[in-house]
């Protein structure tokens, strides 16, 4: 059985250090980004997969080659989310889960497409990965 992949955009300190215990715990996941310099900050990082799309145009975005499974956005701006919500939600009918450190931009998110908003002062939300573990196999889509 082909396991999804977990799909992180992590452009803050929190998404970093999570995306950091998600490769600990072995678990598939590819990075997402819209822009060079972090993609070579992903790399530098030693993340293997790396998806770059162009949130200028969120029509012209490809599906990407991997099954795509759960997707954990980070929020570093709410048009930046809002632009990779669009884009994600057309690749995976799996939970889009946002981690914002406001509480203002809920219902946007929701309304784009976003299963999950979660409100996180410091944007810790490790306690995720072990509900991930368990539900990142396809089979129930």
């Amino acid at each position: 059985m082909q396991s999804d992949f977990l799909l992180i955009a992590a452009p803050t300190k929190a998404g970093e250090d999570f995306m950091k215990q998600v490769k600990l715990v072995g678990l598939p996941f590819i990075a997402l980004t819209n822009n060079k310099m972090e993609r070579l900050k992903l790399e530098g990082q030693g993340v293997k997969q790396i998806i770059q799309v162009d949130t200028s145009e969120p029509g012209t975005s490809i599906i990407p080659d991997y099954p795509i499974g759960n997707v954990i956005l980070f929020e570093e701006s709410l048009p930046l989310c809002c632009r990779y919500i669009q884009i994600c939600r057309s690749w995976t009918s799996r939970p889009i889960y946002v981690i914002t450190q406001s509480v203002n931009p809920r219902l946007i998110y929701k309304g784009l497409g976003a299963d999950y908003v979660i409100y996180s002062k410091n944007g810790d939300v490790k306690f995720l990965i072990s509900s991930l573990k368990t539900n990142n196999h396809i089979g129930s889509v």
